[in-house]
């Protein structure tokens, strides 16, 4: 999954974009990928989900 990044949409800008407002994890272009969330903490939750940690290499 490449890079997310949370955002926040406030009412006015979801009114334009036809969405509900929340956070919401994106792509660098902008794309939503998951959302709405209720707060930036869950945001970044489900960003951690979705691009969970490289796997660790063995000695």
């Amino acid at each position: 999954m490449p890079n997310l990044s949370p955002r926040h949409v406030k009412t006015e800008e979801s009114l334009r974009l036809g969405v509900v407002s929340g956070w919401y994890s994106t792509k660098v272009s902008g794309t939503f990928v998951s959302g709405p969330h209720d707060s930036e903490a869950d945001c970044l939750r489900r960003i951690a989900e979705l691009r969970p940690p490289p796997p660790k290499k063995k000695n």
